[in-house]
This record gives structure tokens, sequence and C-alpha cells, in this order.
């Protein structure tokens, strides 16, 4: 599947300290700490609808990653999937009378040209499940053989699913009890009542045809794989068994991201799949969480339509952190546009105050668990002096424009 086209990023003087960031399984802040190459996959969109700002927020977060550890001289393998054939696609079609695959060409059309305006790094392998089939369906096969997973006792419909008992370490990512991970399950599209299951939250890893749904031949049987196996075997098959970030929203972190690192540890045996395991928060509207369910999105490609500035949307997601639930208000946006204005006249000043500081202290903060309400707040110090001429530095608007571009991804 192609990506979007890649983005211009200007190499900085020096370097800042290791990115530490917060860990989900450990629940602590720890530093990162990747080799030549940074590995890092982060789940994509299922493409039903269009980007929304909860969406856009999660890819800023690991974009400001993968442009840190770069600044920091890594090489980054960063990998993203779409989940473009599962129950919720198939739904919206029928609903809509669309083709299900049309739907989900046009819609993952439309999240690349968003992700290409908010100046998102691209990922060096962006893979449909579709496209990915083949090696999903011998990933769960080896499962299968191996004792981890097994086939439900259907004779119409012998599904297979995961026994969560088959690593030892199942619940280590997210930490929650089995209640919760009961009452997850059935809101995020699991089946813990299916009778014949070994444990309610054994997960689906591949759903036998069914007439009137799309299926694919393979050494299973016809059908389609479950949701967590295809990230899983995604990812282990291009960045190895074990890798240095694994990211989505705070959404994914059960079932999701449990199972992922629950089936590649089956697999290969390594463990922990992930050495961090990282969370953005929910962005809301009107205090609820914003998503497709409840009907109250925000979207990217409308806020382009109506000539916002990618740079400003940009902006107000990053003036939150990012762990944070936060809403999205219109006064957020403003404040967004008139820190953009005031960054833009500063660095288009002839001079201004030396600009060391101002970009150590940008690397400080966004190693901090990239801390970027203190980031902005350090450019925007830096801006005010400026528009005071407090500085007569010729070189210093020139090295801020490049250091808020390439930490910060906001173009001046």
């Amino acid at each position: 599947m192609q990506s979007w086209a890649p983005v211009d990023v200007p190499r900085l003087e020096g370097s800042g300290p290791p990115l530490r960031l917060y860990d989900t399984s450990t629940g602590r802040v720890r530093p990162t700490a990747p080799g030549p190459e940074a590995t890092m996959y982060v789940c994509g969109i299922t493409p039903y609808d269009a980007t929304h700002l909860g969406h856009a927020a999660t890819y800023l977060a690991f974009d400001l990653v993968n442009r840190y550890w770069r600044d920091l001289g890594h090489d980054v393998h960063y990998v993203q999937n779409v989940t473009d054939i599962d129950e919720p696609l198939l739904e919206r079609a029928a609903r809509d009378q669309d083709d299900w695959v049309v739907l989900g060409m046009r819609e993952t059309a439309l999240f690349r040209e968003d992700m290409a305006a908010l100046r998102v790094l691209p990922p060096r392998h962006y893979i449909g499940a579709v496209e990915a089939m083949g090696e999903i369906s011998e990933f769960v096969a080896k499962l299968l053989a191996g004792g981890s997973a097994y086939r439900i006792d259907d004779a119409e419909f012998p599904d297979v699913y995961f026994d969560i008992t088959a690593t030892g370490h199942f619940g280590y990512e997210s930490n929650y009890d089995e209640q919760t991970m009961l009452q997850l399950s059935r809101e995020r599209g699991g089946d813990p009542d299916r009778p014949g299951k070994r444990n309610p939250t054994d997960a689906l890893l591949w759903r036998m045809a069914r007439e009137g749904e799309p299926s694919w031949e393979s050494e299973l049987g016809a059908g389609r794989p479950g949701w967590h196996v295809e990230c899983a075997a995604i990812a282990l098959n291009r960045l190895g068994e074990q890798i240095d970030l694994n990211g989505g929203g705070s959404d994914l972190i059960f079932p999701h991201h449990e199972f992922g690192a629950a089936h590649a540890e089956a697999l290969t045996g390594a463990h922990p799949f992930a050495r961090h395991y990282v969370h953005s928060g929910m962005i809301g509207l009107d205090g609820e969480k914003m998503s497709k369910s409840r009907g109250n999105l925000v979207f990217v490609s409308k806020l382009r339509s109506a000539d916002v500035d990618p740079s400003a949307i940009r902006l107000a997601l990053l003036s939150g952190h990012y762990r944070d639930d936060r809403p999205w208000t219109d006064d957020l946006l403003a404040q967004a546009h008139r820190r953009l204005d005031r960054w833009r006249e500063a660095v288009a000043l002839k001079a201004g105050p030396d600009a060391g500081q101002t970009i150590t202290d940008l690397r400080t903060h966004l190693a901090d668990d990239l801390d970027t309400p203190r980031a902005l707040a350090a450019v925007d110090a830096w801006a005010d002096a400026a528009l005071e001429r407090r500085g007569t530095d010729t070189a210093a608007p020139g090295r801020v424009r490049d250091a808020v571009d390439a930490l910060l991804g906001v173009r001046l």
C-alpha cells in the first residue's frame, strides 16, 4: 500500500538528552534506548470514515517520537497498518450501500492527504491487512500448530481462537483485572460469551467464511483474520521479534495491544514484544470522547476545506500533553492561530535573541515524555523577546524556524 510523500526535515546542530516516555506496562516514565535503528509500530486506521482529530492527535504524538529519535541520530524504522477489512468497515459499507473495497480505498486516500497536510513523517512500511493476508494466515497457522491457538467446537464455523494462557505473561501490558478485561472485550469487538471458548477473553484469530462476507483462501480454510493478529504479523515480519515502541490511542491498550503482544510472544518466545507501550489520550468534544459511535467528530479534512492552516491544527493539538484526555474547542484553535501568527512574525525578523537556549529547552522538554506545553512555551518566550527587539543575532530567527520545523513539525 502506498504511503504519503516524504517530509523534508531540517538537520539541527547538536542533539538533546535521551527520550524518556511513559510505558503503560510498567506505569513509569522510562528512558528509551534504541540502537542505531529505532523500531516503532503504530496501529493505523480502520478506513470507514475520515480522519478525525482524535486520530490526528495520536499520529502527531508518535510523529514527535519519530522526529526526536531522528534528531538524536537514529534511523527510525516506522511501520503502520491499515485495517482495510473488519466488521466496522463492512457494517458502514452496508449501511451506506457502498462497496467495502471502494470505501476503504477512498477513506485511506483521504487519511494520507490529511497526514501529508499535517506534515506527519510517513512510515517506511504502510501495510493493509488485505495485502498482508497470506502472511497473517501463515502466522495463525503457526500459532495453531504450536498449541497457542485452537479451533472452537462448532461444526459450521470452526473459527480459530488464541488461548490467553499460551505465554504465561498475558495481562502484563494493560495490568487490567479480569472483570475489566471482560467488560472491554464486550465493548471493543470481542465475543466473551461465545460458547466453546477455553477462556471468555480469548481473541479471534481466524474467522471462517460466512455467506455474503469477503474471505480469502488459506491453509486454515477460507476466511479472514481477527483484528489483533493482523498487527502482530505485520510488525514481526518487518521489525523483528522485539521492537522499541508499540503505540496507539489509549483505547487500544486492551484488547488490541494486549493481544497483539501476546500473539507475537507466543510465536517467538521473546518477551516483552515492545520495550515501550505508549498510548495517547482521547480528544473530546462537548464533554465526551470524540468517536464515530457518538457522531461527534471534527474531521481534519473539513477543517482543511474551510481553509484552516494545518500548522494551526497541529499547534492546537500539541498545546496539551499527549497522554491527557483533553477537549477540542473553537477557542483552542483560535489560540493556536494567534500563536502561529506570532511565531511567524518573529522568525521573519532580521535578528533576534540567541537561539541556543531555546533549542536546548525545546529538546529538553520533548525528551521529558513529550512535554509539548513547555516546549511551546519555550518558543513563545523567544518570540516575545524577538518581537520586543531584544536581540541582535541575525542567525537566530532561521535557527528557531528550523528547530520548530524539525522537532515540532510546524512550518513557519
